[in-house]
């Protein structure tokens, strides 16, 4: 399977797992996408992430804290809202469901 088929899976369901990794607290961006990266989902550049994140922010599923940092650059942190919390917990339970019907379907076509 090509590189590109994940890639729009990946774009799927990115809100979500962006949503997902600020349930432990608040992050950057550079963390998101590092944590992300190390679950095994690849790498996922800037111009992919940060729309994500100002999308969710517009919608009110995540705040945003720009921070000046002693060394480097400043940096933008962002956490989940409640809104983004119980928005993570319908579509967490939504995406869950449509992953059983999707493995059912492959099972059937006799993968594992």
């Amino acid at each position: 399977m090509s590189a590109d088929r994940r890639a729009s899976w990946l774009k799927g369901v990115l809100d979500l797992l962006v949503l997902a990794s600020l349930t432990e607290g608040e992050n950057y961006g550079y963390e998101i996408a590092k944590s992300l990266a190390e679950s095994g989902l690849g790498q996922i550049k800037g111009g992919t992430l940060y729309p994500v994140l100002n999308r969710l922010e517009e919608a009110g599923l995540v705040a945003a804290e720009f921070r000046v940092t002693e060394r480097g650059p400043g940096r933008r942190y962002y956490r989940l809202t409640e809104q983004g919390r119980s928005t993570l917990a319908e579509q967490g339970d939504l995406w869950v469901a449509f992953d059983r019907s999707v493995r059912s379907v492959l099972a059937k076509g006799g993968i594992q």
